[in-house]
């Protein structure tokens, strides 16, 4: 199998989103030649100042790509765009690699790879680690499921928008990686906005107590930004709240087809939710405006002690 390189790999992209656009704008930087497809033709018309080749349907990029990779928002998406009446299966190059890099369920490879096979193509699930900053710096990380062969021939491509890429195993690992991680990052960031609302209702300044916190050994790398931004109250969307909430019912739709419990998980989703009914593009991080305002955290704690003092 030969390895993917600039200048000779012709790459095949759908899905030009936040995280989408940013990729494909590394891998042009990086010399490779970019053939790009979505449903929104003015995000395929921005890219093309960069160099794009512009695909006017999902044939076109599978008669023509030699990797094919997409960034889509859910499984019903990534599903229809491979295997509908008229997705990319149906007029694939034989040898082509897809690198599938959307969070869905782990069973949505895998039954990819089984078509994908029929075809003479090679399916590989790499998922992606890291916001929209890590993005644009090109420094995501990168969790691999499927043939380990592919995974090595595509380096080169990861190499251009990711600081670092793990194989996992065999198809579905990466999307099972995937869900495993931002089980944490979504847990982590509930267990911060429950400090923030339990340390400033108990009387700490908030934006010192933000501070503090964002210094602190148990704040992993990944959330640390978040403390400014919450001290400005600025919860534009980075990694939206829409999609972890979208990872969460995954992760519960998985952990219950495999009997594994997740009370805290569960509880986080719940937080999650109630955010949401605001029905704003949000950062998944305005979790700590919620946990501030169901703990009333404006209402200083000394009203509510002498409000009990006197019913005494």
């Amino acid at each position: 199998m030969k390895t993917t390189a600039p200048g000779v790999t012709k790459v095949g992209f759908i899905g030009l989103g936040l995280m989408g656009r940013r990729i494909a704008q590394h891998l042009l930087s990086a010399g490779f030649q970019v053939i790009a497809y979505d449903v929104d033709r003015s995000k395929v018309e921005k890219l093309m100042k960069s160099g794009a080749s512009p695909a006017a349907n999902l044939s076109e990029i599978g008669t023509t790509a030699d990797v094919v990779l997409s960034s889509l928002p859910d499984d019903e998406v990534v599903s229809r765009t491979y295997s509908g009446a008229q997705g990319l299966f149906s007029q694939l190059r034989e040898g082509c690699i897809i690198v599938e890099m959307s969070t869905v369920s782990p069973e949505t490879p895998r039954e990819l790879h089984r078509i994908a096979a029929q075809h003479k193509a090679y399916f590989l699930d790499v998922t992606i680690s890291g916001s929209t900053p890590a993005a644009e710096q090109g420094t995501l990380t990168l969790f691999g499921g499927g043939e380990e062969e592919a995974f090595h021939a595509c380096e080169p491509l990861f190499q251009a928008f990711a600081r670092q890429y793990f194989y996992l195993g065999p198809t579905g690992s990466g999307a099972t990686m995937k869900l495993a991680v931002n089980l944490l990052l979504g847990v982590g960031m509930q267990a911060i906005a429950e400090a923030v609302a339990f340390g400033h209702k108990a009387g700490l300044e908030r934006d010192r107590l933000l501070d503090v916190l964002s210094q602190t050994a148990v704040i992993p790398p990944a959330l640390v930004g978040k403390f400014k931004r919450a001290m400005l109250n600025d919860f534009s969307p980075q990694f939206p709240l829409r999609l972890m909430n979208k990872d969460f019912r995954l992760i519960l739709e998985t952990a219950a087809i495999i009997w594994v419990p997740l009370p805290a998980t569960a509880a986080a989703f719940q937080i999650n939710l109630a955010e949401s009914a605001n029905e704003t593009d949000e950062d998944f991080s305005a979790v700590i405006r919620q946990m501030e305002k169901l703990a009333r955290s404006d209402a200083p704690i000394e009203g509510w002690r002498s409000a009990a003092a006197s019913a005494r």
